[in-house]
């Protein structure tokens, strides 16, 4: 999966993440977050850097201090409306552990750290939706009625 934005549901004014397939039907994954994290995971993906460590720096580098890594992130199930997810740490001997917490938490995490980001694939058949058709670009669209306009000739639109 890959972190396609951070962005505000309207009307009721709900950020989200939005998470897509990389490979496959590219599903999407619209996850409902809180304002704190869509905040951390947004300034996150645009690079920028607090001049004191926000809770989920302060994580990942712990986890580094203590000479182990976030491995990854998966968004394992939905349960009464609400994801759930597991963050992955190995450690120096190659351990694996895996810790529950919150998509939006996983996510800001592995942003931090350039983790993968997963999804269960009962995750994705369920609340995973299909991308949008590509809308065409408005220059294309114009291009378009040029081409309609020049070719045009009356006898197109038959006897009145």
């Amino acid at each position: 999966m890959e972190i396609v934005g951070v962005r505000v549901e309207l009307p009721a004014n709900t950020p989200m993440v939005l998470l897509q397939e990389v490979d496959g039907d590219r599903r999407l994954l619209p996850i409902y977050i809180g304002n704190p994290e869509a905040a951390a995971i947004h300034s996150a993906l645009e690079g920028i850097e607090p001049p004191r460590p926000l809770t989920h720096d302060l994580f990942v580098q712990t986890i580094s201090a203590i000479g182990a890594h976030v491995s990854g992130v998966t968004v394992t199930e939905m349960r009464d409306h609400t994801f759930l997810a597991e963050l992955t740490i190995t450690d120096a001997t190659g351990d694996e552990r895996s810790i529950s917490c919150r998509p939006s938490d996983g996510c800001a995490i592995a942003v931090r750290c350039g983790a993968p980001i997963h999804a269960a694939e009962s995750v994705l058949d369920e609340a995973g939706k299909a991308p949008a058709a590509e809308v065409p670009e408005e220059s294309e669209i114009i291009d378009e009625f040029h081409d309609f306009l020049e070719n045009v000739n009356p006898e197109d639109f038959g006897e009145s």
